[in-house]
Protein backbone atom coordinates (compact mmCIF):
# COMPACT_ATOMS: atom_id res chain seq x y z
CA UNK A 1 0.00 0.00 0.00
CA UNK A 2 1.37 3.40 -0.96
CA UNK A 3 0.84 6.65 0.91
CA UNK A 4 -1.77 7.62 -1.67
CA UNK A 5 -3.98 4.78 -0.43
CA UNK A 6 -4.35 6.38 2.99
CA UNK A 7 -7.98 7.32 2.40
CA UNK A 8 -9.08 3.80 1.51
CA UNK A 9 -11.10 2.12 4.26
CA UNK A 10 -12.33 -1.38 4.84
CA UNK A 11 -11.99 -4.40 7.11
CA UNK A 12 -8.46 -4.83 8.32
CA UNK A 13 -6.95 -8.30 8.28
CA UNK A 14 -3.84 -9.04 10.31
CA UNK A 15 -1.24 -10.99 8.34
CA UNK A 16 2.01 -12.64 9.29
CA UNK A 17 4.59 -9.86 9.37
CA UNK A 18 7.51 -10.04 6.97
CA UNK A 19 10.84 -9.15 8.51
CA UNK A 20 12.37 -6.22 6.61
CA UNK A 21 16.19 -6.00 6.53
CA UNK A 22 17.68 -2.96 8.25
CA UNK A 23 20.67 -0.75 7.52
CA UNK A 24 23.01 0.63 10.17
CA UNK A 25 23.26 4.41 10.49
CA UNK A 26 26.05 6.48 12.01
CA UNK A 27 23.84 6.96 15.09
CA UNK A 28 20.66 5.48 16.49
CA UNK A 29 19.31 2.02 15.86
CA UNK A 30 19.33 0.30 12.44
CA UNK A 31 16.74 1.67 10.02
CA UNK A 32 14.44 -0.76 8.16
CA UNK A 33 15.21 -0.53 4.44
CA UNK A 34 11.56 -0.22 3.40
CA UNK A 35 9.38 2.46 4.94
CA UNK A 36 5.74 3.54 4.78
CA UNK A 37 5.10 7.21 4.00
CA UNK A 38 2.16 9.28 5.20
CA UNK A 39 2.07 12.15 2.69
CA UNK A 40 -1.36 12.13 1.03
CA UNK A 41 -3.12 14.07 -1.70
CA UNK A 42 -4.68 16.30 0.97
CA UNK A 43 -1.48 16.44 3.06
CA UNK A 44 -3.34 15.08 6.08
CA UNK A 45 -6.27 17.47 6.27
CA UNK A 46 -8.46 16.85 9.28
CA UNK A 47 -10.96 14.66 7.43
CA UNK A 48 -8.15 12.32 6.42
CA UNK A 49 -7.00 11.45 9.96
CA UNK A 50 -8.94 8.19 10.24
CA UNK A 51 -7.84 7.10 6.78
CA UNK A 52 -4.17 7.66 7.58
CA UNK A 53 -4.51 5.78 10.87
CA UNK A 54 -6.16 2.86 9.10
CA UNK A 55 -3.50 2.82 6.37
CA UNK A 56 -0.66 2.83 8.92
CA UNK A 57 -2.34 0.01 10.86
CA UNK A 58 -2.55 -2.03 7.67
CA UNK A 59 1.11 -1.30 6.98
CA UNK A 60 2.13 -2.47 10.44
CA UNK A 61 0.03 -5.61 9.99
CA UNK A 62 1.82 -6.29 6.69
CA UNK A 63 5.24 -6.01 8.31
CA UNK A 64 6.27 -2.38 7.85
CA UNK A 65 8.28 -1.17 10.81
CA UNK A 66 9.65 2.09 9.37
CA UNK A 67 6.97 4.80 9.44
CA UNK A 68 7.73 8.15 7.82
CA UNK A 69 5.89 11.41 8.47
CA UNK A 70 6.51 15.17 8.73
CA UNK A 71 5.08 18.18 10.52
CA UNK A 72 3.74 19.58 7.25
CA UNK A 73 1.84 16.36 6.43
CA UNK A 74 -0.44 16.93 9.45
CA UNK A 75 -0.36 13.15 9.84
CA UNK A 76 1.76 12.80 12.98
CA UNK A 77 -1.23 12.41 15.31
CA UNK A 78 -2.82 9.83 13.01
CA UNK A 79 0.43 7.86 12.89
CA UNK A 80 0.70 8.00 16.68
CA UNK A 81 -2.86 6.71 16.98
CA UNK A 82 -2.02 3.79 14.70
CA UNK A 83 1.05 2.80 16.70
CA UNK A 84 -0.92 2.98 19.96
CA UNK A 85 -3.70 0.84 18.48
CA UNK A 86 -1.18 -1.68 17.14
CA UNK A 87 0.32 -2.02 20.62
CA UNK A 88 -3.11 -2.52 22.19
CA UNK A 89 -3.95 -5.13 19.56
CA UNK A 90 -0.71 -6.99 20.21
CA UNK A 91 0.55 -6.53 16.63
CA UNK A 92 3.67 -4.98 18.12
CA UNK A 93 4.84 -5.25 21.72
CA UNK A 94 5.97 -1.65 22.19
CA UNK A 95 6.81 1.61 20.48
CA UNK A 96 10.44 0.44 20.26
CA UNK A 97 9.42 -2.08 17.58
CA UNK A 98 8.78 0.67 15.04
CA UNK A 99 11.19 3.16 13.51
CA UNK A 100 9.62 6.61 13.25
CA UNK A 101 10.98 9.39 11.03
CA UNK A 102 9.62 12.93 11.07
CA UNK A 103 10.78 16.22 9.60
CA UNK A 104 11.29 19.84 10.61
CA UNK A 105 9.16 22.12 8.40
CA UNK A 106 10.78 25.15 6.80
CA UNK A 107 8.74 27.65 8.85
CA UNK A 108 10.49 26.28 11.93
CA UNK A 109 13.94 26.01 10.34
CA UNK A 110 15.24 28.94 12.38
CA UNK A 111 17.43 29.10 15.50
CA UNK A 112 15.16 29.07 18.54
CA UNK A 113 12.37 27.15 16.81
CA UNK A 114 13.84 23.70 16.20
CA UNK A 115 13.47 22.24 19.69
CA UNK A 116 9.89 23.54 20.16
CA UNK A 117 8.99 22.11 16.73
CA UNK A 118 10.31 18.66 17.68
CA UNK A 119 8.53 18.83 21.03
CA UNK A 120 5.29 19.58 19.15
CA UNK A 121 5.95 16.61 16.86
CA UNK A 122 6.46 14.34 19.87
CA UNK A 123 3.27 15.68 21.43
CA UNK A 124 1.38 14.88 18.22
CA UNK A 125 2.89 11.39 18.05
CA UNK A 126 2.48 10.86 21.81
CA UNK A 127 6.02 9.51 21.87
CA UNK A 128 9.12 10.32 23.89
CA UNK A 129 11.46 10.32 20.90
CA UNK A 130 11.69 9.90 17.15
CA UNK A 131 14.23 7.55 15.65
CA UNK A 132 15.21 9.98 12.89
CA UNK A 133 14.54 13.72 12.63
CA UNK A 134 15.25 15.44 9.32
CA UNK A 135 15.47 19.03 8.10
CA UNK A 136 12.77 18.84 5.42
CA UNK A 137 14.36 21.27 2.91
CA UNK A 138 17.58 23.34 2.89
CA UNK A 139 15.64 26.61 2.98
CA UNK A 140 13.62 28.55 5.54
CA UNK A 141 10.24 30.22 5.40
CA UNK A 142 9.82 33.65 6.91
CA UNK A 143 6.88 33.16 9.28
CA UNK A 144 4.14 35.67 8.55
CA UNK A 145 0.67 36.27 9.85
CA UNK A 146 -1.64 33.54 8.65
CA UNK A 147 1.17 31.10 7.81
CA UNK A 148 1.14 28.42 10.47
CA UNK A 149 4.30 26.42 11.01
CA UNK A 150 2.53 23.30 9.77
CA UNK A 151 0.98 24.87 6.70
CA UNK A 152 1.90 23.47 3.31
CA UNK A 153 1.11 26.86 1.72
CA UNK A 154 4.40 28.47 0.71
CA UNK A 155 4.63 31.98 -0.71
CA UNK A 156 7.84 32.19 -2.74
CA UNK A 157 8.66 35.73 -1.63
CA UNK A 158 8.72 34.48 1.97
CA UNK A 159 11.46 31.91 1.33
CA UNK A 160 14.78 32.94 2.86
CA UNK A 161 18.25 31.44 3.13
CA UNK A 162 18.55 29.10 6.08
CA UNK A 163 20.91 29.80 8.95
CA UNK A 164 22.15 26.26 8.47
CA UNK A 165 24.78 26.36 11.20
CA UNK A 166 22.34 27.72 13.77
CA UNK A 167 19.61 25.25 12.79
CA UNK A 168 21.98 22.28 12.75
CA UNK A 169 23.35 23.15 16.18
CA UNK A 170 19.79 22.90 17.50
CA UNK A 171 19.28 19.60 15.66
CA UNK A 172 22.41 18.36 17.44
CA UNK A 173 20.94 19.51 20.77
CA UNK A 174 17.77 17.52 20.04
CA UNK A 175 19.98 14.49 19.51
CA UNK A 176 21.95 15.08 22.71
CA UNK A 177 18.71 15.30 24.69
CA UNK A 178 17.60 11.93 23.32
CA UNK A 179 14.53 13.40 21.62
CA UNK A 180 15.89 12.36 18.21
CA UNK A 181 17.96 9.18 18.23
CA UNK A 182 19.45 10.18 14.87
CA UNK A 183 19.37 13.43 12.90
CA UNK A 184 19.65 14.08 9.20
CA UNK A 185 18.43 16.06 6.22
CA UNK A 186 16.09 15.80 3.26
CA UNK A 187 16.30 17.25 -0.25
CA UNK A 188 19.94 18.29 0.21
CA UNK A 189 22.00 18.36 -3.00
CA UNK A 190 25.77 17.85 -2.95
CA UNK A 191 26.68 21.50 -2.42
CA UNK A 192 24.32 21.94 0.53
CA UNK A 193 25.44 18.67 2.06
CA UNK A 194 29.12 19.57 1.77
CA UNK A 195 28.43 22.94 3.40
CA UNK A 196 26.69 21.25 6.31
CA UNK A 197 29.54 18.78 6.76
CA UNK A 198 32.04 21.64 6.95
CA UNK A 199 30.84 22.60 10.44
CA UNK A 200 28.64 19.77 11.77
CA UNK A 201 29.85 18.25 15.03
CA UNK A 202 27.38 15.43 14.55
CA UNK A 203 27.21 14.58 10.84
CA UNK A 204 23.80 13.82 9.32
CA UNK A 205 22.95 10.13 9.55
CA UNK A 206 20.73 10.21 6.46
CA UNK A 207 19.68 12.31 3.46
CA UNK A 208 16.18 11.58 2.15
CA UNK A 209 15.72 12.56 -1.50
CA UNK A 210 13.70 11.51 -4.52
CA UNK A 211 15.27 8.44 -6.13
CA UNK A 212 13.93 6.19 -8.88
CA UNK A 213 15.07 5.04 -12.36
CA UNK A 214 14.34 8.49 -13.83
CA UNK A 215 15.99 10.35 -10.95
CA UNK A 216 19.04 8.26 -10.08
CA UNK A 217 21.03 10.80 -8.04
CA UNK A 218 24.34 9.13 -8.94
CA UNK A 219 26.62 11.97 -7.83
CA UNK A 220 24.74 12.46 -4.58
CA UNK A 221 24.73 8.73 -3.87
CA UNK A 222 28.50 8.61 -4.28
CA UNK A 223 29.02 11.59 -1.95
CA UNK A 224 26.76 10.08 0.70
CA UNK A 225 28.59 6.76 0.45
CA UNK A 226 31.94 8.52 0.80
CA UNK A 227 30.80 10.48 3.87
CA UNK A 228 29.01 7.62 5.63
CA UNK A 229 25.56 9.13 5.14
CA UNK A 230 22.68 6.80 4.34
CA UNK A 231 20.80 7.91 1.22
CA UNK A 232 17.05 7.28 1.61
CA UNK A 233 14.71 7.25 -1.37
CA UNK A 234 11.28 8.83 -1.32
CA UNK A 235 8.75 8.52 -4.15
CA UNK A 236 10.46 5.40 -5.57
CA UNK A 237 7.27 4.55 -7.47
CA UNK A 238 6.40 8.12 -8.48
CA UNK A 239 4.39 9.08 -5.36
CA UNK A 240 0.96 8.26 -6.78
CA UNK A 241 -1.72 10.04 -4.76
CA UNK A 242 0.42 12.98 -3.65
CA UNK A 243 0.52 16.57 -4.98
CA UNK A 244 3.89 15.90 -6.67
CA UNK A 245 2.92 12.60 -8.29
CA UNK A 246 4.31 11.53 -11.66
CA UNK A 247 3.77 8.37 -13.69
CA UNK A 248 7.21 8.06 -15.29
CA UNK A 249 8.14 5.01 -13.22
CA UNK A 250 4.96 2.94 -13.23
CA UNK A 251 4.17 3.74 -16.89
CA UNK A 252 7.70 3.18 -18.19
CA UNK A 253 7.60 0.78 -21.17
CA UNK A 254 11.16 -0.34 -20.40
CA UNK A 255 10.36 -1.18 -16.78
CA UNK A 256 7.09 -2.84 -17.81
CA UNK A 257 8.98 -5.10 -20.22
CA UNK A 258 11.61 -6.00 -17.62
CA UNK A 259 8.88 -6.80 -15.09
CA UNK A 260 6.92 -8.88 -17.62
CA UNK A 261 10.02 -10.87 -18.55
CA UNK A 262 10.49 -11.78 -14.90
CA UNK A 263 6.87 -12.40 -14.04
CA UNK A 264 6.75 -9.47 -11.63
CA UNK A 265 5.08 -6.09 -11.33
CA UNK A 266 6.93 -2.86 -12.08
CA UNK A 267 6.88 -2.01 -8.37
CA UNK A 268 8.55 -5.31 -7.52
CA UNK A 269 11.23 -5.29 -10.18
CA UNK A 270 12.35 -1.78 -11.12
CA UNK A 271 15.48 -2.08 -8.99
Amino acid sequence: MAAGDAGRRGTRTTTAAVMVPAVALSSGKPMPRVGFGTATATLGQAEGHAGVTDAVLRAIDAGYRHLDTAAVYNAEAALGDAVAQAIRAGTIASRDEVYVTSKLWIADAHPGRVLPALQKTLQNLRMEYVDLYLIHYPVSLRPTEGEAAGSAVVVKKNLVAMDMKGVWEEMEECHRRGLARAIGVSNFACKKLEHLLSFARIPPAANQVEVHPYCRQNKLRELCREKGIQLCAYSPLGATGTPWANTSVMDSPVLKQIAQDRGKTVAQRWR
